[in-house]
């Protein structure tokens, strides 16, 4: 698992009352180790959206992003059951998503390697 997986905080455009119970937090932007242009990050991006509305599922926008480099990703929110989550995942290039249960976040990858991983209490990493 690559380290700053475990290190990722999180940040929302808008702030919310309460989050699910259980959630995914999934991205398209360049995987891990590559470099993508901004067209093709915002491309990606937007077809991910698309694929979750389209699935009517209710998506919220969260950041994932480094505090000691800088590196930012927007992201989706949303409920989905681990493997609907991974395949989406694979569909769209990425190595690992987070998941949220009962306020633990936790990473796994999207492939065979799916395996639960706790980083910390989502609310902890969770910045206004």
């Amino acid at each position: 698992m690559h380290p700053a997986y475990l290190q990722t905080r999180f940040k929302t455009e808008h702030p919310f009352a309460s989050w699910p119970a259980h959630f995914v937090i999934i991205t398209a932007f360049a995987t891990t180790g590559e470099q993508w242009t901004d067209a093709e990050n915002t491309a990606a991006d937007q077809a991910l959206e698309r694929t979750l509305r389209a699935r009517s599922l209710d998506i919220r926008r969260v950041v994932g992003y480094s505090p000691a480099t800088g590196h930012e990703e927007q992201g989706w929110s949303c409920e989905l059951a681990l493997n609907d989550a991974c395949a989406i995942g694979r569909d769209f290039r990425q190595d690992a998503l987070y998941v949220v249960t009962n306020g633990l976040l936790s990473v796994t990858y999207c492939d065979a390697r799916r395996a639960l991983l706790p980083v910390a209490q989502f609310l902890d990493r969770l910045d206004a």
